[in-house]
């Protein structure tokens, strides 16, 4: 088969090929054109015909020429190639960044931008570009255009030589940083002989570095075994209690103060408290530090902290006052006040004891010399006002109301005893005058009271005003006053000078003083019982049995003239009417009526009459001496009306 001629006809395919792919002889390497020759053929087969064995290679190796064909002509020279074209598309590429000053923000005080530069050697001319960033919010790309940028005033311009890694390069007023270039940049370098400095990292902006930690995924780590919540479930309503002075004698008019600091252990607060004293002469203000967390030292911040317009927090405090800075006899400065802890309660105590093993705890003498205190003397009573109202004008500069036992004002309230007494006086015009003592149980004060007596030369009336009484020598500062004890028959009291002589009471008098046996003195019960068993067995009325009722000359005939009056009033004065009256109170048909009856009619008509002026009318009516009354007689005594 491989001695046929190639001719159609001569040649017979395979059946079972089935690749026809030619493989490719030219290919590139390093951006030049390489050109191989081809081992396989179509499909894939190999070509023996350009397969060099050993003896080739080597017959090929020792090759020379020059032997066969004598020495070859001189080449000529190389035309000259022009820098535009030995130098095209060569560009020397290097990483930097400048940073830019923010004026307008409190958030960044400075951005740190990074650039690429570009140096082309065709024609030494640069480049700078910065990168585009999305959502910057600034204009970036091209930020110096291709050109030769000048070096300095004297013409000279930046060349590839001057610019190297680590160093800083200026054009036009902005300093731009170099900190690395390309491999290929590296390679010239060298190549040229410049050592190229080690490369350096860029800085991060910061406002960036925050957004980006800002849009990082949220992870949490475990709390740690006392977090916050733990500290306010287990120290919630928990307080040390410190006692402290606040010594500040050093200044003018300084004093030694004593002051109350309470720490919340739930949160790391405190509050100071101020002490009152009296007659400190100073305002009342309780609370001189409000409760709040208190630095340490809160001037240790830094210098560009704008303190005049903005005010400390927990980014610029660097430390907080805690337990440990409060100890017995220890001194501490809150907010320039020197305070020194010279006591503590007994819950503080036993912190420090499980906390800090502590158990020394004695407390420290503070209280130097002790003033000479003038005592205050009691101006005598004068008269005016009530005794007790006299004396607060002495206790305080703005006088208060006494106060008042309001139990005993709920208790006693609308209770007053009264008694009848008659003035010891030597004035022979003060003879028979009889006076009323009120003596009220809610507040314990007297009203005397004079009735008036007609053709007496005396005017009546109120003589004392409701006060309190206080007995004959008693002093403004223990005044003892007239209780219902000491009033009994034939006591003698003095009111303001004037003496008064107890006479009588009343029986409510009587009665609450043996309802209350055990508060008065058994003579007072029992002088109370004679004067008033006497007067109530002379005046003691029988239950059913007739009213006895004084009555002078003529007062029985004036009365019942007034009923004959009444009667012709009502004018019940028709005989037909007398008669049909006559006969709705005779209901057994007796022809007469009784005493009663009558009785009744006259309360019909609003005529109640005592007994006396009744058997008066019955005899004007009739003649019987049992009383009836008949008709004619009942008819007679309406038309006398």
């Amino acid at each position: 088969m491989e001695g046929l001629p190639f001719l159609p006809g001569n040649t017979f395919s395979d059946p079972t090929k089935s690749k026809y792919h030619l493989s490719h002889s030219l290919g590139y390497q390093n951006g030049y054109a390489i050109q191989k020759h081809p081992e396989v053929g179509v499909g894939g087969v190999p070509l023996p015909k350009n397969q060099l064995n050993e003896q080739e290679l080597d017959e090929l190796a020792n090759f020379n020429p020059t032997l066969t064909y004598g020495q070859a002509k001189q080449a000529p020279p190389e035309d000259f190639v022009p820098a535009h074209v030995a130098w095209d598309k060569k560009v020397l590429q290097f990483m930097a960044y400048f940073k830019q000053t923010v004026h307008e923000s409190s958030k960044e005080y400075y951005r740190c931008r990074p650039v690429k530069v570009y140096y082309y050697l065709e024609d030494d001319s640069i480049s700078v570009v910065e990168p585009h960033v999305e959502n910057s919010g600034m204009p970036q790309g091209k930020l110096i255009k291709r050109q030769r940028l000048p070096k300095n005033d004297q013409g000279d311009h930046w060349h590839w030589k001057d610019i190297n890694l680590g160093v800083n390069v200026t054009f036009y007023g902005k300093v731009f940083h170099i900190t690395d270039c390309d491999q290929w940049t590296r390679n010239f370098l060298e190549s040229e002989g410049i050592v190229v400095n080690a490369p350096e990292d860029t800085p991060k902006d910061p406002y960036v570095e925050k957004r980006r930690v800002q849009s990082e995924l949220k992870t949490f780590a475990t709390p740690s075994a006392f977090d916050k919540l733990k500290q306010f479930i287990e120290l919630d309503r928990k307080v040390l209690r410190f006692f402290c002075v606040w010594d500040d004698r050093d200044s003018m008019f300084g004093q030694m103060r004593p002051f109350i600091l309470h720490y919340y252990l739930v949160d790391d607060t405190l509050e100071i408290r101020e002490v009152r004293e009296p007659n400190d002469g100073r305002d009342p203000f309780p609370v001189l530090i409000g409760r709040h967390k208190v630095p340490k030292n809160r001037y240790n911040v830094e210098s560009s902290f704008p303190g005049v317009v903005m005010e400390l927090s927990s980014h610029e405090i660097k430390e907080y006052l805690t337990p440990k800075d409060f100890m017995i006899g220890k001194t501490c400065y809150i907010y320039g006040r020197r305070f020194m802890v010279y006591d503590i309660d007994n819950f503080t105590k036993a912190f420090y004891y499980q906390n800090f093993g502590i158990t020394d705890f004695d407390s420290v003498d503070v209280k130097g010399r002790a003033k000479d205190v003038p005592k205050m003397e009691i101006a005598p009573y004068n008269g005016y006002g009530s005794m007790e109202d006299s004396l607060q004008s002495c206790l305080s500069l703005i006088p208060q109301p006494p106060k008042k036992d309001f139990i005993k004002m709920l208790e006693n309230d609308h209770k007053v005893l009264r008694f009848e007494a008659i003035l010891d006086s030597v004035k022979p015009e003060d003879n028979g005058r009889r006076f009323i003592i009120s003596y009220r149980l809610a507040d314990d004060m007297m009203t005397i009271y004079e009735p008036p007596v007609r053709n007496s030369g005396i005017i009546g009336g109120k003589f004392l005003e409701r006060t309190r009484v206080a007995k004959p020598g008693s002093t403004p500062d223990t005044p003892l006053f007239y209780g219902p004890q000491d009033l009994c028959i034939g006591a003698m009291i003095e009111v303001f000078r004037h003496r008064f002589v107890i006479t009588n009471a009343d029986e409510y008098v009587l009665k609450y003083m043996e309802e209350h046996a055990g508060q008065f003195p058994e003579s007072t019960i029992s002088s109370l019982r004679q004067t008033l068993g006497q007067i109530r067995e002379a005046n003691d009325p029988v239950k059913g049995g007739p009213m006895r009722v004084r009555r002078t000359e003529g007062d029985l005939e004036n009365l019942v003239c007034e009923v004959k009056a009444q009667l012709k009033k009502i004018s019940i004065t028709g005989r037909q009417r007398i008669d049909d009256l006559f006969l709705k109170y005779d209901t057994d048909r007796s022809g007469c009526i009784d005493r009663e009856k009558l009785k009744y009619i006259c309360k019909q008509i609003q005529l109640p009459l005592d007994d006396d002026v009744m058997d008066a009318l019955v005899a004007q009516c009739t003649t019987s001496t049992e009383g009836k009354i008949g008709l004619e007689d009942f008819r007679r005594f309406f038309e006398s009306t």
